[in-house]
Formats: C-alpha cells, sequence, structure tokens
C-alpha cells in the first residue's frame, strides 16, 4: 500500500460533504486534482470506496471503514505534530469544544484570554443540543464539553466551572408586575418548556413536580432563544437560565417573579472522557481553566449575584 495522508485527506473530506465539488471548495482544490486523488487511492484497493448512482457520490461500507481509519490515523499525525511543537514550547494545534445551547453566553468568555496567549491554536467550537453533547463525548469526537448535568452512563472528569442560576421570568404584557405566582395546583397561566432531555427541561420539571404544579397549557420549544422570544411576546411564564435574559431583564422585556424555591441553581462543568489522553492544547486549556477560571468568574460574570 502507498497510499498517502493528502490522500487520506481527500478521501475523508468528500466523505464529510458527500460531494466532489463541496470537497474542492473547502480544500482549496481544483475537481480534477480531487479525482486524480480519489482515483489514486482507489487503484490500491480491489473494492469500490465510492459508487454514483445518477448523479449522487455515495460511499460504500467498505468506504466508511476507511474514512473512519483515516480519521484516527490523521488525528494521530496532529497530536504527534503537536507534541513536537509543545517540546519546542510552542503550542498549537486544534482544541474541539462542544457546549449546550444555553452555554453560548458563558463558553466565549473562557475562551477569549486563551487563544490570545497561544494564538497558533485553532478552536472548533459546536454549540448544539445536549443529545449531540453527548453523543460527541460517547464518540470521542471533542476534547471537552460544557454541560450542567453531568450524563450519567458515561465515564468522565469533570471541572466545575460556575454556578447557573434559573429564575421564573415572564412578560410584562403577560403577567402585571405586582403579581403573585405560586406554582400550585392548576394555577391559570401557561408554561413553556425546552425539549425533553434539555437540562434546563429538567430542572423545571423537578422543581414543577415538588410543587404539584399542573399548568394550565403548555408550549414546548427546542431552544433557549426560541423558549425567551415566545415568553417576550406573551404566550406564558418559563424558569429560564439568568445568563441568557440579563438584557431583556435590564430593558423591561422580561420581568423575574418571585416563587418560594426559586431560584434553581445547578453548575456549568467542563466535561472530557475519563483516561483520556489529552493533547497538549487540551492540557494547556485544563491548566488555564484551573489557574484562572476565579478570575474570569469575578470579571465577567460578578453581576450574576446581583439576582435571586
Amino acid at each position: 500500500m502507498n497510499y498517502t495522508l493528502h490522500q487520506l485527506r481527500i478521501f475523508l473530506k468528500v466523505v464529510e460533504k458527500q460531494s466532489i465539488t463541496k470537497a474542492s471548495e473547502d480544500l482549496h482544490l481544483t475537481q480534477p486534482a480531487i479525482s486524480i486523488q480519489l482515483k489514486n487511492l482507489q487503484d490500491q484497493f480491489d473494492i469500490p470506496l465510492v459508487e454514483v448512482v445518477g448523479r449522487q457520490l455515495h460511499v460504500t461500507e467498505f468506504g466508511k471503514e476507511l474514512a473512519e481509519s483515516a480519521r484516527s490515523i490523521l488525528e494521530k499525525v496532529e497530536e504527534v505534530e503537536e507534541k513536537k511543537m509543545a517540546h519546542l514550547g510552542y503550542i498549537s494545534g486544534k482544541l474541539t469544544i462542544s457546549t449546550v445551547s444555553t452555554g453560548k453566553y458563558v463558553m466565549p468568555f473562557f475562551l477569549t484570554d486563551f487563544l490570545k496567549e497561544y494564538p497558533g491554536i485553532e478552536l472548533k467550537m459546536d454549540v448544539t443540543n445536549k443529545g449531540r453533547v453527548i453523543e460527541d463525548l460517547d464518540r470521542n469526537r471533542v476534547d471537552f464539553s460544557m454541560v450542567s448535568v453531568l450524563p450519567p452512563r458515561l465515564k468522565l472528569e469533570r471541572l466545575g466551572l460556575m454556578e447557573n442560576k434559573l429564575l421564573l421570568v415572564a412578560s410584562p404584557n403577560y403577567l402585571a408586575p405586582d403579581t403573585k405566582i405560586k406554582l400550585k395546583g392548576n394555577e391559570s397561566i401557561s408554561m413553556i418548556y425546552r425539549e425533553p432531555g434539555s437540562a434546563t427541561r429538567q430542572a423545571m420539571e423537578g422543581y414543577l413536580a415538588k410543587k404539584g404544579f399542573i399548568p394550565k397549557k403548555s408550549l414546548e420549544l427546542t431552544s433557549n432563544e426560541a423558549v425567551k422570544q415566545a415568553v417576550i411576546a406573551g404566550l406564558g411564564v418559563s424558569i429560564m437560565p439568568l445568563i441568557g435574559i440579563r438584557n431583556e431583564i435590564q430593558n423591561g422585556e422580561l420581568k423575574i417573579f418571585q416563587s418560594a424555591g426559586l431560584p434553581i441553581s445547578t453548575e456549568w462543568n467542563i466535561v472530557w472522557l475519563k483516561n483520556k489522553n489529552l493533547s497538549p492544547v487540551a492540557t494547556a486549556y485544563l491548566n488555564y481553566l484551573n489557574e484562572k477560571r476565579e478570575a474570569l468568574i469575578q470579571r465577567d460574570f460578578s453581576w450574576i449575584n446581583d439576582y435571586n
């Protein structure tokens, strides 16, 4: 076998994009150059790697297996290069992080100074739903993930990052500011939830179950931003992370309502697979968080203590 790393990179990109055209755009190569390298790689195997049916490119089962092997090989090559640069005193390479959607209000503040300190680091951060975050962890696709509830079936290491405070909010157009909300029985208000599986949804349901509250009506939405806009529009009330609604509270679009047992307090965690072989970049970032997180919280998030 005489296939090259260059051929593997091209093949992996074609598999990811399911298209020679899109792969050529991402790799800044011409389509003929991509096709030539694919042919040179294919010539070394008696089993087809891809098939074209109609005008659609399909990856064969063997091609998918080769793509997984190629991904592993290329990751190891990157790891060796990063270790070499670390021994030379230069931290470079890729840092991959996935975070649940609400984490987008938190995670950037714990990255900015680190990336300034190490300009050779390439950041890839995926803001997604909890299910995808767990899948990325389980399949070892990321260095770290940010969650507020730890997935029970995965063996993880964790670093507690900061408090996640959840408050009961509504639009002044939906409830008068002096309204007393007890959240008991079947009080006549509508409740707006995140989708099942969301950590915010779990915290809300646990709290409401303890109160014995059954909402008059409920609405389920798939992102924190969608919930926020629905509450602002006056469709109901919700229990939401303070971190994502500060501006709306300050400008009067949302009003905090008090109820016994609120706010709910959870914790943002940085997690990674137990026994994971951390790259030099990931190790440097973990050291940075251990050293700097308290100062960063004080600088960027001390305002959270003003809300109860």
